[in-house]
């Protein structure tokens, strides 16, 4: 079930992308250049745009039905990680699991475009952005446009803005206990906020590994590739005064794959394991 889960949140942000991109036409603009270009399509595009949105809510509610049908023969307790907190979810009723469903989709969302906005601020000093780059940029919209420091701590203060809403729904389906105290839900929203951070840890050093792949194996020629490329070197331009090259291998890659495990994983579990060890924990009680 986890795994379908999974598949199911990736069509979702397919949709979701879908949904976004199609109302963008870079052609709406343009002047024709022909007869041919003067005429008009037939077809709506603010209709046709709907339907990703709507195929996205039906995908929601439907993969719920399925969850509340098969998830108790199956004996699995639909749960979000988030970090600092695991939610656990009932399968007796279905608005529980739509709820579910409904949180698991936004966990996924909510991640992708923050790997979106890391890829956009590694490569914000790229003037010519190719195809991949100008996706990213289109997704992210205004945010892209917005200085250093206010897109390094959007992560922050929007799940210290959101998470008190969403505890007080999770309170009312008994996932959560209620908390008195309106500054501990910030503190809260700041931690799953800092929290977000670490999920770097699968997209850092994917990149860096694909990037050093393609050094040394031909794949032919792709925007991929291309901003693969780009993007590895970006990530990797503090540690070019460093000697990180043996013959023909390069080491830059793989150090900065070995520390992006060490920061983003193996550091943050050994305070996590040393707090647990005396009794403490990162969540605001």
């Amino acid at each position: 079930m986890v795994l379908i889960d999974f598949i199911l949140n990736l069509a979702g942000l397919l949709l979701w992308f879908n949904w976004r991109a199609s109302g963008y036409d870079p052609l709406a603009r343009s002047r024709p250049a022909t007869l041919a270009g003067t005429v008009r399509r037939i077809e709506t595009p603010q209709a046709s745009r709907w339907l990703s949105l709507a195929a996205l809510t039906g995908l929601l509610i439907g993969r719920s039905v399925l969850y509340r049908l098969a998830g108790p023969s199956v004996d699995w307790t639909p749960h979000l990680d988030l970090g600092a907190i695991t939610l656990f979810f009932r399968t007796d009723e279905l608005e529980w699991v739509l709820l579910f469903s409904v949180f698991s989709f936004l966990r996924v969302l909510a991640v992708v475009y923050f790997w979106l906005l890391a890829l956009a601020i590694v490569n914000r000093k790229v003037s010519k952005p190719d195809l991949i780059l100008r996706f990213i940029r289109f997704q992210l919209g205004r945010v892209r446009n917005w200085p250093l420091g206010v897109q390094l701590g959007l992560p922050l203060w929007l799940a210290a803005l959101v998470w008190p809403g969403l505890h007080a729904l999770l309170t009312w389906a008994n996932i959560t206990g209620a908390l008195p105290s309106a500054g501990s839900l910030v503190l809260q929203g700041v931690v799953l906020g800092l929290g977000i951070f670490l999920s770097l840890k699968y997209l850092i050093p994917i990149m860096l590994l694909a990037d050093l792949v393609t050094r040394y194996v031909y794949f032919g020629t792709s925007p991929i590739w291309d901003f693969l490329n780009t993007t590895a070197r970006n990530l990797l331009s503090p540690l070019n005064r460093l000697p990180l090259r043996a013959g023909k291998l390069e080491l830059a890659p793989l150090l900065g794959i070995a520390l992006s495990v060490v920061l983003l994983h193996a550091l943050p579990r050994l305070v996590l394991q040393e707090l647990h060890r005396r009794n403490l924990t990162l969540w605001p009680h």
